[in-house]
């Protein structure tokens, strides 16, 4: 996996080629003091705010009587950055998309963080909804931080121009999600994308599904992204039509799910699943589902649900984010 191979994964990269294929989506240029406030790991306070709440005096004086927790003598009160044209660009386009969205970076999505919000959901209507899953996820550090991690070429790290994707929510069903692995542009494999849960469907309708997916990608995908290795990954509606959700590197920085990457870089056991009455099974992926409810596994994200922010907290060194933390929660409630 070299470096082109990422950046023709991101989002800005891929969404105009396929824009009728995929989910209505605003792109916006991320500024640098909303990344560096992003990046910033001093505390949780989150900004984005349309309307911050106004305190009572009382209210002030048990902050500050908390905030002398600290044995810091220059220990001062915390207060978020703002960003009123950043936020008010954001808005706007959250309402052009329905008033909900799902935030991600050029590659990722914030989904080690969803346990973080109000709603447990990656369901956003304000920047500060964003900006707290965002500070919270690990995902969204490593676009930041090591975006090139698993490349291979020794070639200077490109100089990145990050962005906030905006995509129009929808209640997607888990069950309906499927990630499609392709070499040298041959569909390989198929796997169930949430495979820690067992969905009768699947089984049932697998040879259905399979070749739903492999028409999709013979019809729109197949030469027409920019790489001949790549990983792409779907979401099948109840109707059995086939939507785009994302694009991704063929490599080890990518979740191989049911696969390994041994098995998909050297192309062993990947033998096509169904034989019968298929004049092109030579050419049919592997697929690869939950099949039984014994196998069923606890999410891969519930490692991430203790935060650095947290282990801070527990061990007495930064109070002021359990501040910070309950003065959202707060004005949330104020707010519903």
């Amino acid at each position: 996996m070299k470096k082109e191979h990422v950046l023709h994964c991101q989002f800005s990269a891929w969404y105009p080629l396929f824009r009728s294929l995929t989910i209505k989506s605003v792109i916006l240029p991320l500024p640098q003091n909303v990344k560096d406030y992003l990046l910033d790991d001093g505390t949780l306070v989150v900004s984005g705010r349309e309307d911050p709440p106004t305190h009572s005096q009382p209210d002030r004086d048990d902050e500050a009587e908390e905030i002398q927790w600290s044995d810091d003598e220059n220990t001062a009160t915390l207060t978020a950055p703002e960003f009123p044209e950043f936020t008010t660009t954001v808005q706007e386009a959250i309402n052009s998309l329905g008033g909900s969205v799902f935030p991600k970076l050029n590659w990722s999505a914030p989904r080690d963080a969803y346990w973080i919000a109000m709603n447990s959901s990656l369901k956003c209507k304000t920047l500060s909804d964003i900006f707290l899953l965002f500070k919270s996820s690990d995902f969204i550090t490593r676009d930041f931080t090591q975006p090139f991690v698993h490349c291979t070429d020794d070639s200077p790290d490109p100089c990145m121009e990050y962005e906030l994707v905006l995509r129009k929510w929808c209640e997607l069903i888990p069950g309906a999600e499927f990630r499609c692995f392709v070499k040298e542009n041959k569909l390989i494999g198929i796997s169930q994308r949430d495979y820690t849960q067992y969905y009768d469907h699947i089984s049932k309708q697998k040879e259905e599904i399979c070749r739903g997916i492999q028409d999709f990608f013979r019809k729109h995908i197949q030469y027409k992204f920019l790489d001949e290795d790549f990983v792409f990954d779907i979401y099948r509606d109840s109707r059995g039509k086939v939507w785009l959700i994302d694009f991704n590197p063929f490599g080890e920085v990518t979740d191989s799910l049911l696969f390994t990457w041994e098995e998909l870089i050297s192309g062993k056991n990947l033998k096509g699943d169904f034989s019968e009455g298929d004049a092109q099974e030579q050419d049919s992926p592997a697929f690869r589902c939950t099949n039984s409810e014994v196998t069923v596994q606890p999410s891969p994200y519930l490692s991430y649900r203790l935060p650095k922010d947290f282990v801070d907290l527990s061990t007495g060194e930064d109070a002021h984010k359990l501040i910070d933390f309950l003065k959202l929660k707060r004005n949330q409630q104020e707010d519903d």
